[in-house]
């Protein structure tokens, strides 16, 4: 079993920066260093989407279009936490941000997820 705790998120004027944080307890880091994590958001009225993604070791990155070459995703296994580093920041990017994790990769199913933090973005 794996918890999922986000924090950071917060209210940003556009073009500012952001960095939400995700802290996963229950599997040692020597496990959780295979784990697959990533990041999904929900804006008011639609549905959850996905943002971004890691793999095991850090070894691969995936992102969704519109937050490319805006959002980095990385993870500091020592410590069983994942990041979403925002930049350039935009009212459209105003969602619930949830981390969720796996111990398989599929960009489209996660197993384990947090309970979500709010970033808003004022124009």
């Amino acid at each position: 079993q794996v918890f999922l705790v986000e924090s950071g998120g917060g209210l940003v004027q556009a073009g500012e920066s952001l960095k939400v944080s995700c802290q996963a307890s229950g599997p040692p880091p020597a496990v959780f260093i295979r784990y697959s994590v990533g990041w999904f958001r929900q804006a008011p009225g639609k549905e959850r989407e996905f943002v971004a993604a890691i793999r095991m070791h850090g070894r691969h990155t995936r992102y969704t279009n519109s937050v490319k070459g805006r959002f980095t995703i990385s993870r500091d296994d020592d410590k069983n936490t994942v990041y979403l580093q925002m930049n350039s920041l935009k009212p459209e990017d105003t969602a619930v941000y949830f981390c969720v994790a796996d111990e398989r990769y599929n960009p489209n199913e996660w197993t384990y997820w947090g309970q979500g933090t709010q970033v808003t973005v004022s124009s």
